[in-house]
């Protein structure tokens, strides 16, 4: 029957499992940082209600935070052949998409998730920092946008960034839903692994404990950072 548990075929598969964290922060960081523009773009729809893009973004926002993200990762997995296939059939064109990676189609989908979640954070942040200080900002001759950018959105990070920190965690962990379209990121790696010895309990207990690390370290990484910023506005209150 061999063993029950085997912890050497753990520690053996872990370079492996670790081949895939490139992947996963791959994932992780272009998501957020695309979610963020298009989570600012959301926000000021809604905050300065611009006609037609405000409504835009409320469906938007409500559907993607209303379905599951494995559903949104299939259908863009999906969508994007079946939209090919119609441009090709439209126009005469011949375009394959048979070489873009898989990984192209997951930083796709998990951006336009990443960006609903961010409008309603990054709009509550926005919408935290006192008036007066774009009223003080108008008074001195500075535009809407002007203000936003110098003295209102810096100041909104610094609010969120609990936020931000926490979101981007949970947008790590998500990445293991990736490997559904074949991506070889941490989970990949691990079910991959786990798949050439049956030993998925194993493989899974390693890619548990990399997850772990990696959520460590990036929540000392934002301990550092929230401590330099306080340290900065006690410095300009002084």
């Amino acid at each position: 029957m061999g063993k029950i548990f085997d912890p050497q075929f753990m520690i053996e598969i872990i370079p492996d499992i670790l081949k895939g964290i490139p992947y996963t922060l791959l994932i992780a960081v272009v998501a957020f940082f695309v979610g963020c523009v298009l989570g600012l773009i959301g926000a000021f729809a809604k905050i300065y209600r611009v006609p037609v893009l405000r409504q835009i973004t409320a469906v938007y926002v409500s559907f993607i935070r209303g379905t599951p993200l494995i559903v949104q990762i299939l259908l863009i997995y999906y969508a994007i052949p079946i939209l090919v296939r119609v441009i090709n059939a439209r126009f005469g064109t011949n375009y394959d998409i048979s070489w873009i990676p898989a990984v192209v189609f997951m930083l796709i989908a998990f951006s336009i998730n990443a960006g609903a979640y961010l409008t309603e954070s990054i709009r509550a942040s926005i919408l935290a920092i006192d008036k007066g200080q774009l009223e003080a900002a108008y008074s001195i001759g500075m535009s809407t946008w002007s203000a936003m950018i110098r003295i209102v959105l810096p100041q909104a990070v610094k609010v969120g960034l609990p936020v931000f920190a926490n979101f981007f965690i949970g947008l790590m962990k998500d990445t293991s839903l990736a490997f559904t379209a074949a991506v070889p990121e941490i989970m990949g790696q691990a079910k991959i692994e786990a798949g050439r010895a049956s030993r998925f309990f194993e493989a899974y207990i390693d890619a548990a404990l990399i997850y772990w690390g990696l959520c460590l370290i990036f929540e000392r990484l934002v301990a550092l950072l929230e401590k330099h910023v306080s340290k900065s506005e006690k410095g300009v209150t002084k």
